[in-house]
């Protein structure tokens, strides 16, 4: 059975709390959950499959505690590891619905990892997203702001994905 870590960042909980049901969902004990704030990326070490999360700011943007974190996590060896990536925006930021999610993508791509779980986001209404890439989602994208009821069902998909792929 390959060991999962949750990685999130959240600054208003609601990630944390989305952070909370994928790990209900895959079986991952709470201390296997982590708020980047509180993190360092050399506790990735421990894990085979990364499940990494946040919130979109801004112009696209990650959620402030991410910066430190993912430059560190950019310069180990994830060779070996699997990585999936979840966040939440607001699809009325038209052209950069959950764009956190694209730059998690884009910035772990030379760490060796190999990324799962893409997953689709045709339900939500929005002009673009940094986490479309080469045709596909690179991640899990919800709408909590617009819409939440959407978020369990596909959480659970998500996260039957990732247990199918591991």
């Amino acid at each position: 059975m390959k060991k999962i870590g949750i990685f999130y960042g959240s600054s208003t909980g609601v990630t944390a709390d989305v952070a909370q049901l994928i790990a209900k969902d895959l079986g991952v004990a709470d201390v296997d959950i982590h708020d980047v704030a509180k993190s360092s990326p050399s506790d990735v070490a421990q894990y085979d499959v990364l499940v990494l999360g946040s919130s979109t700011w801004g112009a696209g943007d990650l959620q402030d505690d991410w910066y430190d974190f993912i430059d560190g996590l950019e310069a180990l060896d994830l060779k070996g590891k699997e990585i999936a990536i979840f966040g939440c925006g607001d699809e009325s930021m038209s052209d950069t619905f959950c764009g956190a999610v694209g730059e998690i993508y884009k910035r772990l791509q030379g760490t060796g990892a190999k990324f799962i779980a893409p997953f689709d986001a045709s339900v939500y209404t929005f002009d673009e997203s940094p986490a479309f890439i080469d045709g596909v989602y690179v991640g899990l994208l919800l709408d909590e702001v617009n819409h939440p009821e959407l978020s369990d069902e596909r959480i659970k998909e998500w996260t039957d994905k990732i247990k199918s792929e591991i």
